[in-house]
């Protein structure tokens, strides 16, 4: 059976501003749907543990994001995930980072999930993030001191997403920016298009339209 370590955001506004944020539920819920459809079993993850912020739950005509939202099990891992400190990355196939703003204030620097993630990776796992979720890779740093995407081709939300959703100036940092600085290569298509990067064993999704991608793509590397 197939595990998955999906690590959250703990930050509940965008950026230092009082508008309510965290994780954007669909892009953790459609990619979840291609794992539960693939019989794959996941745990929900945070720095602090506890009830993590969502947004994004009212999205309507979005039925795959709706019918995880009122999923008893979901709601359970959702109010109540594991602290980073209970975590062992040796119980997993695989981490997923799905996306939200929320992650660029926490994720982005913790070094206690980065040191799992490499290890994880050095043992074989698979490492996947979509959005805003790349951001969270930007502190994985290698045991021969390399950074993870120092070898990578990825892609992650753009400059010209976060023009149109009206937020590039309350950002903490543009991801965009930061992954090109950081990465092998930095990728990106037209606003809003479905993008999908598999480079070995790390896939990166520019936006929330490739949430399912991204989980296909996982599924398929490690079936």
């Amino acid at each position: 059976m197939k595990r998955v370590l999906i690590p959250v955001t703990n930050h509940a506004t965008l950026g230092d501003t009082d508008q309510a944020n965290g994780t954007y539920a669909p892009e953790l819920t459609h990619a979840l749907n291609e794992l539960l459809a693939a019989g794959y079993e996941y745990d929900i993850a945070s720095i602090q543990g506890g009830k993590a912020p969502l947004y994004g739950t009212d999205i309507e005509g979005d039925a795959v994001n709706a019918s995880i939202l009122v999923n008893d099990d979901f709601l359970n891992r959702i109010n109540n995930t594991i602290p980073v400190s209970q975590v062992n990355g040796e119980d997993y196939d695989a981490i997923f980072y799905p996306g939200g703003f929320g992650l660029l204030s926490d994720l982005s620097s913790n070094e206690e999930f980065a040191r799992i993630a490499a290890k994880h990776y050095e043992n074989g796992g698979v490492i996947a993030a979509v959005c805003h979720g790349p951001g969270a890779l930007l502190p994985i740093t290698l045991s021969n001191g390399e950074k993870l995407l120092a070898s990578k081709s990825v892609t992650g939300f753009t400059r010209e997403e976060e023009i149109d959703f009206n937020t590039i100036n309350d950002i903490p940092f543009l991801l965009e920016e930061s992954l090109a600085r950081s990465a092998a290569r930095y990728n990106k298509v037209q606003p809003w298009q479905e993008f999908v990067i598999v480079d070995e064993r790390v896939i990166t999704g520019q936006n929330p339209a490739s949430a399912h991608g991204v989980g296909k793509a996982l599924v398929d590397l490690l079936s």
